[in-house]
């Protein structure tokens, strides 16, 4: 069980950073960011990521532009704003020092 729980806490906690970078690729639809997130193991239900695509978008990091559809209603399509590219940035600079603190622990716990 609290392995499950800090599993759980610790995909939240990237999981803004994962959005942000599926979206610096170029624009995308909310169901392909769902998808990228799910074939990465992060499963992910819209409950959860409509919220955050609202969030980052009131920050001022996404912008979207809807696009029309040829089999239904038009879409949203998610963009990164120059303030949510420098965002990530930071965040890329946050994980790359994060995945060098765990792997030092985990040298020093193999010694």
């Amino acid at each position: 069980m609290i392995a499950e729980n800090t599993q759980t806490q610790m995909r939240k906690g990237i999981l803004e950073y994962c959005v942000l970078s599926i979206i610096s690729r170029g624009e995308i639809y909310a169901s392909d960011i769902i998808a990228e997130l799910r074939s990465a193991k992060l499963l992910v239900v819209e409950g959860t990521l409509y919220p955050l695509l609202t969030r980052l978008k009131n920050n001022g990091l996404l912008s979207y532009n809807w696009v029309e559809s040829t089999s239904g209603p038009p879409r949203k399509y998610y963009t990164l704003t120059e303030v949510g590219r420098g965002i990530l940035a930071q965040l890329d600079q946050t994980w790359q020092e994060l995945a060098y603190a765990v792997g030092v622990s985990q040298q020093g716990a193999n010694s």
